[in-house]
């Protein structure tokens, strides 16, 4: 049976370059990165290099990049860290209602504390409002954080504009940019963003390794206490196998941008023209082309996601429905929710995140397989065959 991997916004696999690179650092330069003998001095030397392939990606310093355990620690270290050295000056915080819950989990603890959290709506598409987020600053409002792009329905978000309203208002700006780190180009200078977090498992880089960038005198606290490691910002020994294999990845994936762009741009419109083509009563989530170049998110009428994931699986092919990190939800999407997109559809939403080793085989049998799927499906589906009578009874009476 034929095997399609199409859940690259979860997790992608580690290159065989980066896997080998890791294995090395685990075995030959296994050294403690804080130690000063060779063995130290060599693990040093290869997380200071992994520094400055990161921070080369967006166009950073790299004193400015302390490493963490992923996005979700980043962007708590980001959120908590300047919430609490800035209280002095406010107390608010403007976020949207379509953030990832390493935000919006964050926030809502920030308001158990005392903070006031302006959670922005987004429109059909999953865009927020420039206007919208300019008439939330207050003269409390110490932090905005909006996402690069959207993991669920790889929305972009007009970040260079948020970064140049808060800076203007003299707001500190951090975006969780572990969608769109090495994928698509991002500039912390350029964009005016004070704090971004990336992960390097959605970069065919190690699980368990990711980054923070804080903007030289951005005003923040710790959040954790216990060592000196990544100037006291993280402290803990160094994951310098995670480290490494991270640099490596950005590395290679800044160099590849442009083509995989591209070519996955190609793909993600072939698949979503394929759709259209052979499914009715679907509808595309995310918009139609502020959006990443390998997300499609789709919603199917008359059917439910946890069985069309299962469906698809039995065939060879991996997927997801909303986001991989609440699958255990019976809730449908947050995210689709907050679009105006009703209960009863979002929870017929499909999402998939192409990757460079999908090929146009993996699309052609996707395309040969989803439609039996849900033929299969919505033939089960009561409200399915009520909407054909009606159709059908209203083409008869014209």
């Amino acid at each position: 049976m034929r095997r399609v991997y199409l859940d690259h916004s979860a997790t992608t696999p580690v290159r065989p370059e980066v896997a080998e690179l890791v294995c090395k650092y685990m075995t030959v330069h296994f050294g403690n990165a804080s130690s000063v003998y060779s063995f130290g001095r060599e693990a040093r030397k290869a997380v200071e290099n992994a520094r400055e392939q990161v921070a080369a990606v967006i166009g950073a310093d790299p004193a400015e990049i302390i490493f963490t355990s992923g996005g979700t620690e980043a962007d708590n270290l980001a959120i908590m860290g300047v919430a609490y050295a800035n209280e002095k000056k406010g107390n608010h915080i403007i976020t949207t209602q379509i953030e990832h819950h390493a935000v919006l989990d964050t926030c809502h603890y920030l308001e158990k504390k005392g903070f006031e959290v302006t959670y922005l709506p987004v429109d059909e598409h999953g865009l927020v409002s420039i206007r919208d987020l300019e008439n939330s600053i207050t003269d409390k409002t110490v932090l905005i954080s909006v996402m690069h792009a959207n993991n669920e329905v790889g929305t972009i978000q007009p970040v260079a504009d948020i970064g140049r309203i808060a800076r203007g208002r003299g707001v500190y700006f951090h975006t969780d940019a572990v969608q769109t780190f090495g994928k698509i180009p991002v500039n912390v200078k350029d964009m005016n963003i004070d704090l971004l977090a990336v992960s390097a498992h959605k970069i065919y880089g190690p699980k368990g390794t990711g980054c923070l960038y804080i903007r030289k005198g951005t005003k923040m606290n710790n959040i954790m206490f216990g060592g000196g490691q990544e100037r006291k910002r993280r402290p803990g020994t160094e994951n310098v196998p995670g480290i490494v294999g991270f640099g490596q990845a950005a590395e290679m994936a800044a160099a590849e941008m442009d083509q995989q762009m591209t070519y996955l741009a190609k793909q993600r419109d072939r698949l979503i023209a394929g759709i259209f083509k052979s499914i009715d009563h679907v509808k595309l989530n995310g918009h139609p082309e502020k959006r990443l170049p390998g997300n499609v998110n789709v919603s199917f009428r008359f059917v439910e996601g946890e069985s069309l994931l299962l469906s698809l699986d039995m065939k060879g092919i991996a997927a997801s429905s909303g986001s991989a990190c609440t699958s255990g939800s019976l809730d449908p999407s947050h995210v689709l929710l907050a679009m105006g997109i009703p209960h009863e559809i979002a929870h017929g939403s499909l999402r998939m995140t192409l990757g460079r080793g999908n090929t146009e085989e993996d699309i052609d049998y996707v395309l040969e397989v989803l439609p039996e799927i849900l033929n299969r499906l919505r033939a089960m589906s009561p409200l399915y065959h009520q909407e054909k009578e009606s159709k059908e009874c209203c083409q008869s009476v014209h």
